[in-house]
């Protein structure tokens, strides 16, 4: 016969809940492991749905290309868009210019707002904590497997904008609207940075939206709250009127990644604004991992 043992952290209520006995043997790091977190995450429907977005949007932009013609210089002067079709790696740029203020916020908030208030719509999560898994060990899996299906969606529109770009122009080195080109193993392993670079930036939407999926019961809520702010972020950092007060808000570091497929790459803007970004997500993380210890969970 099992012997029991007292564990009054585990239960599902708030901090003055009635404690609840648990059997001999029982280890709070094996609970909840991230591989079942992400089998769960990854069968869900919005996951596909999104996954099939993003893979489908270089189709688009091919199919846009072709149908308005060859873009070129306009009043002159070269963009990086004008530049699409020289290469695969010019075209998988542009594909992450066009999305990174704006689409790729989508799937990030998604998978980290609608994680832990999904739960708690469904009624379930109190049946998780009281299991029971650890609250801290609930917040770790569920954050890891959002952060890593964000990441997955940030690495696979390049990938396959770099696929469909190579089978429509070529490929080629990636060419740089102000002069110059890279090569192209360069210009991939400059892409790569990019990517990295982006995902950084975007932990303070992940963030966000992970700490308001612990404050509420409406998944829809945490992702659209975390998708409203990034785009009022996005509408201060127009206002030349707040000078640098700019230089705080993470939306003004968001294309310092252009600096990064330079011939000579400049990389203090990456470096303010990831440092920004990672502070921001800190105080973030540590909110959302504050707030759900002391809440009293009844969904």
């Amino acid at each position: 016969m099992s012997t029991l043992t007292e564990d009054p952290g585990s239960a599902a209520g708030g901090p003055g809940a009635a404690s609840r006995a648990t059997a001999s043997g029982y280890r709070p790091g094996r609970t909840l492991p991230l591989r079942v977190e992400l089998v769960r995450q990854l069968k869900r429907r919005r996951t596909l749905v999104m996954g099939a977005i993003l893979a489908l949007l270089p189709f688009v932009l091919v199919v846009a290309f072709a149908v308005g013609g060859d873009p070129g210089a306009r009043n002159g002067q070269i963009t990086l868009m004008d530049t699409a079709t020289a290469s695969g790696a010019n075209f998988a740029a542009v594909n992450l210019f066009v999305s990174a203020g704006f689409l790729l916020v989508i799937p990030v908030a998604l998978f980290c707002g609608d994680t832990v208030a999904s739960e708690a719509s469904w009624s379930s999560l109190r049946y998780l904590l009281a299991a029971p898994v650890p609250r801290a060990r609930l917040l770790t899996s569920k954050l890891l497997v959002g952060l890593g299906l964000s990441l997955a969606a940030m690495v696979l529109l390049p990938l396959v904008a770099l696929a469909v770009g190579t089978a429509a122009y070529g490929w080629g080195p990636l060419q740089i609207p102000t002069g110059g080109a890279l090569d192209a193993g360069t210009a991939a392993q400059r892409l790569a940075v990019v990517v990295a670079y982006v995902f950084v930036s975007q932990l303070v939407t992940a963030d966000l939206a992970f700490w308001l999926s612990t404050k509420t019961d409406a998944p829809l809520g945490a992702v659209g709250g975390a998708v409203g702010l990034t785009i009022v972020g996005n509408v201060l950092d127009a206002v030349t009127a707040l000078g640098h007060w700019r230089d705080f808000l993470p939306a003004h570091w968001q294309f310092a990644w252009a600096d990064a497929v330079q011939p000579r790459p400049e990389w203090s803007g990456m470096i303010q604004g990831s440092a920004l970004s990672v502070t921001y997500a800190l105080v973030l993380f540590a909110l959302a991992y504050r707030g759900f210890a002391r809440k009293d969970v009844v969904s």
